[in-house]
């Protein structure tokens, strides 16, 4: 398993991490089996979606930013409900297939840290295994 530290920026954002997940994926010497992303976070999340465009993940954010607002009467004491309501939604994990030592993604897609409750020192980890 490997762990990998981040920054965030601001309170929410995407951080394109599909090329450390692919060092973790060349350094496990796995050929053929899968890949879990987790994100050991209640106010972060992992999810995978479209990279050649940043236009989608602020469109994904602004949209759960609609649904979700920062500041809607919420009991949670420390203000940052709407932070963890939206890494449920998201989700902590993702599991990538691995084939011929290299992930198995869609020709856009990318694996994203979902911040929302940033900024933040973060961190996710990586496990590769056989299946």
């Amino acid at each position: 398993m490997r762990e990998f530290k981040l920054s965030t920026g601001s309170r929410d954002e995407f951080v394109d991490i599909t090329g450390r997940v692919r060092e973790a994926v060349a350094a496990s010497g796995v050929a053929d089996g899968a890949c879990r992303v987790f994100v050991p976070h209640t106010t972060a999340a992992v999810t995978i979606n479209e990279g050649a465009d940043p236009a989608v993940t602020r469109d994904i954010i602004m949209e759960l930013d609609k649904v979700i607002p920062h500041r809607d009467g919420y009991a949670h004491a420390e203000g940052n409900s709407a932070a963890h309501i939206k890494a449920s939604l998201v989700g902590s994990s993702e599991t990538i297939l691995v084939s011929g030592g290299s992930l198995v993604l869609g020709t856009w897609q990318a694996v994203y840290f979902c911040e929302f409750d940033g900024p933040r020192t973060r961190k996710f980890l990586v496990k590769v295994g056989e299946v």
